[in-house]
């Protein structure tokens, strides 16, 4: 067992040195008085047995010598050991660092007092503790490994950073330093000598020097930028790993080599970077900028943006220090480029579009958000009477003024409302009023132009001149819901009216009347007279119904010589008296067709449009049994159908004065 570690843990007392050189000069006064003794009894004695006396003395003063010498060493050895461990001891109390000494199960042995002071506790608080008890919980694994390495000899010391648990419970952090003590006779370990140092302070002077330095470093790779140095005493130039990072590279590939970044750049700049690098080297200029494209280490381009300046200069002028920084700019000149190629494209598809409106047969007037003009076309120009030059700039009500062609109403170009894209609005029913005051009827179509903030920016009008399509469109409209011979409307028309009147009537509006009405005696007249007789009669018998009746009512030829007629908001009897003098006016018509002259009558069905009156084509279906009921009765009579629940009773004829004469 190696004693040393043994008198380290225990600490004996030394024994005085003092003491022991005395007890070593008794025992050599001893040994020699022996000695001498001996002589004198081999000197008085002879013979046999004196002999004998005389080695045997000898041989007792020799024991007594040789155990002197020894017990000398000895002690000699001891004394060095003893001043050995008081130096230990000295330099482990005196220590400004802690050190204890700790046993292979973790139990502190011995402290010393700058390891109790670090935990704020006493040494006797200290030793009989385990480190794991003074460790903070979440460093308790720290250093697990190496610690069983110890013990299995793979290393014989270790360092590491761990926190450690004050008495009041706050944390210290500290560098542990471990040596382990080993028995010499089997190399088995026996003891762990730790040394202790707190480097809370330093951490915290660590950080506060290096803070800045992070935060500039941070700051610097946020915003895309590298940092170059060249340093001539350094003997080249080192880039930031944001620089080298930048274009692809591992942080120190690219230190060295000062003229290595200039074989990096693009061919076609590098002409003008050595420019203005070399103007800046002369002292030309007062820093260095300048952007051209560098190659990255995976064979693309990239834009960079590189500013720098001298920052120390020998005294001949020769460049010593300079520090810069480089951007990556890729984005922003694909942008750029992007941008050019917008610019490009819409310059040439406003021009297009000029020119498109220049030659298009539409009118075209734009506006600004304030409703100026900003714009005229030439068929905007002649439609308007205003020439282009007078009206830019003008509010739109000075140059453009539309109506409504039925009610005369101005129409207005509203404005839309913010955040609200309004579809283009199209109005085939305005009249253009000029500023002579003549008119031309337009077809118009306006467009809000709203921005990609949802404001409203202006408005585009786009009009035609529709004078002549509206006249004929509202020929082509009366000749689609009118008869092309009497000029009454159609049956197609009329039932879109009765549609309309009894869809009012089941909704609680007033009862209307309907009557249905066949010519007596019309097939005579087609037959001697022709087909120009007929239709000569029939123009003659639409009149004589459209004067009989008021202007509300509503006339119409279903076919033939058969006609409708609906009197709105009439009560029954008032209708039979309008039949009959319906009846009266058909009778007394004075038709002469090549010098002959011809008779001819009516006979009517009269129903009610109410609200139990059903369909439309069964109120003229019952309409059609009266009238046929009025000619079974003789002609030239009314004959009333019933409705609602006395549909199904017979038909009632009503005879009129005529009705013998029809």
């Amino acid at each position: 067992m190696t004693r040393g570690v043994a008198r380290i843990v225990t600490w004996q007392k030394p024994i005085s040195f003092r003491s022991n050189g005395g007890w070593t000069q008794i025992l050599l006064a001893v040994s020699l008085f022996t000695a001498l003794l001996s002589a004198l009894l081999a000197w008085l004695e002879v013979g046999t047995g004196g002999t004998l006396h005389v080695g045997v003395g000898t041989a007792t003063a020799i024991a007594v010598g040789l155990a002197a010498l020894t017990f000398g060493r000895t002690t000699s050895l001891d004394r060095r050991l003893m001043e050995s461990e008081q130096r230990f001891h000295r330099v482990m109390e005196d220590s400004a660092i802690g050190v204890a000494v700790v046993g292979i199960d973790g139990r502190i042995m011995r402290s010393n007092t700058a390891f109790a002071t670090m935990l704020g506790r006493s040494r006797e608080d200290v030793e009989g503790l385990t480190f794991r008890e003074v460790t903070h919980p979440d460093d308790v694994d720290a250093g697990r490994t190496i610690i069983e390495e110890l013990k299995a000899g793979v290393s014989d010391s270790f360092r590491f950073e761990k926190r450690y648990l004050r008495k009041d419970g706050t944390a210290v952090c500290a560098l542990l330093s471990r040596s382990i003590i080993c028995d010499e006779s089997n190399g088995q370990p026996l003891y762990i000598v730790s040394q202790i140092v707190e480097i809370e302070e330093r951490r915290h002077s660590a950080a506060l020097l290096t803070a800045p330095e992070t935060r500039w470093n941070f700051a610097l790779a946020s915003a895309g930028q590298g940092v170059w140095e060249f340093d001539l005493r350094k003997g080249g130039t080192s880039y930031s790993a944001t620089w080298v990072q930048m274009l692809g590279y591992a942080e120190g590939e690219l230190d060295g080599d000062p003229d290595r970044w200039l074989r990096m750049i693009h061919p076609e700049d590098r002409a003008a970077v050595e420019e203005i690098d070399r103007a800046h080297l002369e002292g030309k200029t007062p820093f260095f900028e300048a952007e051209f494209r560098m190659r990255h280490k995976d064979g693309r381009w990239i834009w960079i943006l590189d500013r720098g300046k001298a920052i120390e200069r020998a005294e001949d002028g020769r460049l010593i220090r300079a520090i810069g920084s480089l951007t990556d700019i890729t984005r922003r000149k694909e942008a750029e480029e992007r941008l050019a190629i917008s610019a490009a494209m819409l310059a040439s598809e406003k021009e297009r579009l000029r020119v498109t409106l220049q030659s298009i047969g539409d009118a075209v007037i734009c506006t600004d958000a304030s409703n100026r003009v900003t714009f005229m076309n030439p068929v905007a120009e002649k439609l308007t009477g205003t020439s282009s030059g007078a009206a830019l700039g003008k509010l739109l009500g000075h140059v453009y003024w539309a109506v409504d062609e039925e009610t005369g109403q101005r129409i207005g170009v509203a404005r839309s409302v913010a955040g609200a894209r309004a579809p283009a609005m199209p109005n085939s029913r305005a009249v253009l009023i000029r500023r002579d005051d003549t008119r031309c009827s337009i077809r118009q179509v306006v467009s809000p132009i709203i921005n990609d903030r949802d404001e409203f920016c202006g408005q585009v009008i786009v009009f035609q001149d529709f004078t002549d399509a509206r006249a004929l469109q509202r020929q082509l409209a009366h000749a689609a819901a009118h008869d092309a011979l009497t000029g009454l409307p159609n049956r197609s028309s009329f039932l879109r009216a009765m549609e309309e009147l009894v869809d009012e009537v089941r909704n609680g509006g007033t009862e209307h009347q309907f009557m249905f009405v066949d010519l007596d005696h019309f097939k005579p007249v087609n037959d001697t007279g022709g087909h120009a007789a007929g239709d000569a009669l029939l123009k003659q018998a639409a009149e004589a119904l459209r004067n009989a009746v008021r202007q509300m009512d509503i006339v119409a030829r279903l076919g033939g010589d058969e006609f409708a007629v609906v009197l709105k908001s009439t009560s029954e009897a008032s209708a039979r008296l309008r039949a009959q003098s319906i009846i009266e006016a058909i009778h007394g018509l004075a038709f002469t067709w090549e010098g002959r002259s011809y008779s001819i009558g009516a006979s009517i069905g009269l129903t009610a449009i109410s609200a139990g009156c059903g369909a439309v084509d069964e109120i003229i279906a019952r309409a059609d049994a009266g009238c046929y009921a009025a000619k079974a009765a003789g002609r030239g009579c009314v004959s009333m159908a019933p409705t609602g629940e006395k549909a199904g009773e017979a038909v009632t004829p009503v005879s009129g004065p005529l009705a013998a004469a029809s």
